[in-house]
């Protein structure tokens, strides 16, 4: 074995012992151990166990931020979306091991290689993606920083999720993940699914499409666009529609209880009347009672 193959066998045999056990539980004599060779060995290519889980926590940072960033250079942005989550949880599905390494609380010998980290520039990537969509929607741009968080925490915390439950399958993860980001929790579509062009991309064994079926299929895509906006707006109407329902109830609401609110305010005020009436005639009738007993009070 070349030194060349030793170094990449030493890295696999790691990756799954960091992987099982993490930093601490993983020993220099384990890994020399299972790879069959001596603790000088390891020592010579990484110089220690901290050498060798930062090659193996960069390399699962690198394979992750390039299916990401490749998934980001989609034309659309619900389709970038789409293929960014899609991205995310095919790495989960092939690469368990690397994304468990990369979840596990960071230790020093990964230096800047976290998830923490990774999180924090796959945000920074979409935070220009955000930006330009608040720009062409009339949203402060300034605002892209944070809601890139935002989006690329809930995508993550899906998969770190994900990744011992594996059930639903990925794409229908995926399409849910892009309907509550896309159409938020007053439009969410009750049987959501990603475009065809996203289904198509993410297909790796289907053939190279011809020039014809590329634009075959990118007019696909262009109707379930327009459709899933009809779709979108036709919610937004619907809502809005049913608020202003609210709000006329509400209001009618109102209006029978200041009505009710007068009704009694007039009763109340004519038993006062009443009253009024009483004690006057009440008083006039002793009044004159009393100047009916002066004269037998002279006699």
């Amino acid at each position: 074995m070349t030194g060349k193959e030793r170094r990449e066998q030493l890295i696999l045999i790691s990756r799954t012992l960091f992987a099982q056990k993490g930093f601490d539980g993983t020993s220099i004599e384990e890994i020399a151990a299972t790879a069959h060779v001596s603790k000088p060995v390891v020592y010579e290519h990484f110089g220690g166990k901290e050498g060798v889980y930062a090659v193996v926590v960069d390399r699962e940072m690198q394979k992750l931020l390039g299916m990401i960033t490749g998934a980001l250079a989609a034309s659309h942005s619900l389709v970038k979306l789409e293929r960014a989550a899609l991205a995310l949880l095919q790495y989960i599905e092939e690469s368990s091991e690397g994304f468990r390494i990369l979840v596990r609380d960071s230790h020093a010998a990964s230096g800047t290689g976290t998830f923490a980290s990774l999180i924090s520039e796959i945000a920074s990537q979409v935070e220009d993606v955000l930006a330009d969509e608040f720009a062409a929607r009339g949203y402060d741009p300034k605002l892209a920083p944070m809601y890139a968080q935002m989006l690329v925490g809930m995508v993550a915390l899906t998969g770190q999720w994900w990744l011992d439950v594996r059930k639903p399958g990925r794409e229908e993860v995926a399409a849910h993940l892009v309907n509550l980001a896309w159409n938020g929790l007053t439009g969410l579509n009750p049987q959501p699914a990603i475009t065809l062009a996203t289904r198509t991309q993410a297909s790796a064994a289907k053939p190279r499409a011809s020039d014809k079926e590329l634009r075959e299929l990118e007019k696909v895509r262009e109707r379930e666009l327009k459709e899933a906006e009809k779709v979108r707006q036709r919610d937004l109407r619907e809502a809005e529609k049913a608020r202003v329902r609210e709000l006329k109830e509400r209001e009618r609401l109102l209006k029978e209880a200041e009505k009710e609110r007068e009704r009694l305010m007039k009763e109340a005020e004519k038993v006062r009347e009443r009253e009024d009436k009483l004690r006057q005639r009440e008083a006039r009738l002793a009044e004159r009672t009393a100047r009916l007993g002066q004269p037998d009070q002279q006699e």
